[in-house]
């Protein structure tokens, strides 16, 4: 990731605040164009894991990486930061995926993503046992664009439905609700879904409502908890046909933007799993988001149990 004035989105044609799924080629053409850059590990779910784990939480990961020096750096880091993550390595051509991210002054990042090795996930490399212990299986809609992580994930849903776990699902980005959405307003109208995040962005392509209110009860009745974000204004969620919100946390500059969703996810799935009320489980969402944009890149680099411990007690 680097930072870039406006003018360079407008220039190299990019979706300003978006996220672009890119070829080899666009990738060497847009890195050529980056100024200096910082290379972080990331992953829209792996970056939630990343956080409920420095929370404090038990967690494994599934994704797919390549025999190659970025893969070794994704797997080390998410090693380090207390995960368990045993999908074997591919080899051979596509490389590792990456994400090339351009931060404008404002803070708002806009990502052209490479999918390379993630988007061959067979579902013959789904730890079932794993999915079977877990309370929650958390799963990001920018990976069922390609075809063999889609089928793991469907078969991941299953393993969990069938240990009588709860599945909580994030629709990622609205360009993925262009092309799935009908995959997942099914998904939803069959209950395969206990948790669903999406941002006013997200939740607007997937009712076909532009209306913020119209939308959420066009949908707050066909799962169980909706969490939906909306940047600096703040989140609600509805459980249960109860309704909860909370403003943004308050921060000194917003940095970048990226894994904002990620991490708010993170710190609301925490207090889900620990049973805490809704509102608290919106609040934590909301200080993990407030920490990630504060500084470059989509990992935590405060100790996120420290913020939440001054924040809440």
């Amino acid at each position: 990731m680097a930072p870039c004035a406006d003018e360079l989105i407008e220039r190299l044609g990019l979706t300003r605040g978006g996220m672009t799924l890119i070829d080899t080629a666009r990738a060497r053409e847009l890195y050529d164009a980056m100024g200096p850059a910082r290379e972080i590990s990331g992953g829209s779910a792996a970056n939630t894991l990343a956080g409920l784990a420095a929370l404090g939480a038990k967690c494994a990961f599934i994704g797919q990486v390549a025999d190659d020096q970025l893969g070794e750096v994704f797997a080390h880091d998410i090693r380090a930061g207390g995960i368990d993550y045993a999908t074997p390595v591919r080899a051979g051509d596509p490389p590792t995926a990456r994400c090339l991210i351009f931060v404008t002054p404002d803070g708002q990042r806009t990502m052209n993503t490479f999918l390379g090795a993630s988007q061959f996930l067979p579902p013959a490399a789904l730890d079932e046992d794993a999915i079977a212990a877990a309370k929650v299986l958390y799963l990001e809609g920018y990976l069922w664009d390609p075809e063999e992580p889609r089928a793991a994930m469907r078969r991941a849903i299953a393993a969990a439905r069938d240990a009588g776990r709860q599945v909580a699902f994030t629709l990622s980005d609205a360009f993925v609700i262009d092309r799935h959405g009908d995959d997942f307003r099914a998904l939803i109208a069959e209950g395969q879904i206990d948790i669903l995040f999406a941002n006013h962005v997200e939740l607007a392509a997937l009712t076909g409502e532009d209306d913020f209110e119209a939308g959420l009860a066009a949908l707050q009745d066909k799962v169980p908890v909706l969490v939906v974000t909306c940047s600096e204004k703040g989140a609600v969620a509805v459980k249960n046909g109860v309704r909860s919100a909370v403003p943004a946390e308050p921060v000194v500059r917003v940095v970048d933007t990226t894994g904002a969703g990620d991490l708010f996810a993170a710190g609301f799935l925490y207090g889900h799993v620990n049973d805490r009320p809704v509102n608290e489980c919106l609040t934590l969402g909301a200080i993990c988001a407030g920490e990630i944009i504060s500084h470059f890149g989509a990992r935590p680099e405060a100790d996120l149990t420290a913020l939440v411990k001054a924040r809440l007690g």
